[in-house]
């Protein structure tokens, strides 16, 4: 395991990582100002199920593989860019009240979203980006050292570290929205909320559908 140094170090570099905005962040907050915190904050517990399948991998060398085959490379993100344009697209065509009180009756008379639907929307997200599987290969062996024998476990510690310590930013994210959206400034403006967001993973799925593969 890494000293103590180097143990606050990854913990910190962690939380700015989470902290930084993203499709992740986008798909937790969009979440929480539609159906509330409890959805949001279910939507960040199935990102970071997704961010364990990463971890997993690439202790395992999946993600290596997928950092040296284009071809494997290119299936994931082909499915991870559809994945977040079908999101996008979803949040521009969905119907957009043009009244507070046509927001609440709105509200009022949708059915709960289910959160298991929630859960496995966030998880797909995650899941679906190869450039989270190339970022936990490049960035976690950084605080591992060279002398370490068991390489593999120390990996799926740190992973499983950096996944715990994403919970209280993620859940921070969900309660922040879910504040924000009991103001009535922001309920006035959820349709342009939820076009903004839509353009949002429109062009983060057109980033990820442009990407090279890391090794080119």
């Amino acid at each position: 395991m890494p000293d103590a140094h180097q143990l606050l170090l990854f913990i910190a570099a962690g939380w700015l990582l989470n902290l930084t905005p993203g499709p992740d962040v986008l798909f937790i907050v969009t979440t929480s100002l539609r159906s509330g915190a409890k959805a949001g904050i279910v939507a960040g517990l199935g990102i970071t199920a997704g961010c364990f399948v990463h971890v997993i991998a690439a202790a395992l060398g999946v993600s290596a593989l997928l950092a040296a085959s284009a071809t494997a490379f290119a299936a994931l993100k082909w499915l991870g860019a559809a994945y977040l344009l079908w999101m996008g697209f979803k949040l521009l065509l969905a119907r957009q009240p043009r009244e507070l009180h046509d927001l609440q009756a709105l509200a009022e008379a949708r059915p709960p979203v289910p959160l298991r639907a929630v859960f496995l929307g966030g998880f797909w997200t995650n899941v679906l980006n190869p450039k989270v599987a190339i970022f936990f290969l490049a960035f976690v062996p950084q605080f591992i050292a060279p002398d370490t024998s068991d390489k593999a476990g120390v990996f799926l510690l740190l992973g499983t570290l950096f996944n715990i310590n994403s919970v209280p930013v993620n859940s921070g994210w969900a309660l922040a929205a879910a504040w924000m959206a009991r103001r009535e400034a922001v309920q006035r403006g959820m349709r342009w909320l939820d076009r903004a967001a839509g353009v949002m993973f429109v062009a983060f799925g057109l980033r990820l559908a442009l990407a090279d593969n890391p090794t080119h």
